[in-house]
């Protein structure tokens, strides 16, 4: 069975419960696993890799490599 039919299976089977403990605990268990998750892939950087990116950022500034935030704007709302 591949994921997507697992997800609605589960999905159904969430719908018939009718205990609000059981949903409360569900709901915890989903919000704990997630946080998890982020956990492990979100790392701090490291002071130095902070120092590169601002030393960057300047660069870029100084270089012209900007956009003004409102002709980004302008570009984003094109996107829609």
């Amino acid at each position: 069975m591949d994921i997507g039919a697992r997800k609605l299976n589960f999905v159904q089977e969430f719908l018939r419960i009718s205990d609000e403990e059981l949903v409360d605990k569900l709901e915890k268990f989903l919000r704990a696993e997630r946080m998890k998750k982020v956990d492990k892939e979100v790392k701090p950087m490291s002071m130095n890799e902070f120092n590169q990116m601002i030393e960057k950022a300047e660069d870029d500034a100084e270089s012209g490599r900007v956009i003004d935030a409102r002709e980004l704007q302008k570009k984003v709302e094109k996107w829609k």
